[in-house]
């Protein structure tokens, strides 16, 4: 008579199932943990904050030439000499300078990035985006 041998097995079957139930939870709630709280913003009308130097105004053309006005300059500016001229504009003002950013509605949005990355490089750390008001 022969003798039957034992089989030792371990079935793994039900562990692959458990452990795909617990992947498509996981996926299926990751998204949901990324996604922020929807707030729904009070409306008003905001006055100008009062400063004791002008701001330096960078305006982006619908053609991407940048010009820069500051007090009685009124200039063209190239924007590998951006950082350059900021920081000479801005000596002697310390961290107080404020440089605000308006482009053209159709300008590549990548060259507002452009001259924000070299302002950033130049040292200023108050960057404003300058905007129509609603309405005009």
């Amino acid at each position: 008579m022969k003798r039957r041998r034992l089989l030792a097995e371990m079935n793994v079957v039900p562990y692959i199932d458990v452990s795909l139930v617990l992947l498509v939870i996981f996926m299926l709630s990751a998204p949901l943990l990324t996604q922020g709280v929807n707030v729904n913003l009070p409306k008003g009308v905001t006055k100008p904050v009062p400063d004791k130097t002008p701001p330096i105004v960078i305006s982006v053309s619908r053609h991407g030439a940048l010009y820069l006005q500051y007090k009685d300059v009124h200039q063209a500016v190239q924007l590998d000499d951006l950082s350059q001229v900021v920081q000479r504009l801005s000596h002697g003002h310390g961290d107080d300078t404020q440089v605000l950013v308006g482009g053209d509605a159709a300008v590549d949005y990548g060259k507002v990035m452009a001259v924000i990355a070299r302002l950033q490089q130049a040292g200023i750390s108050k960057v404003g985006l300058l905007t129509r008001p609603e309405g005009h």
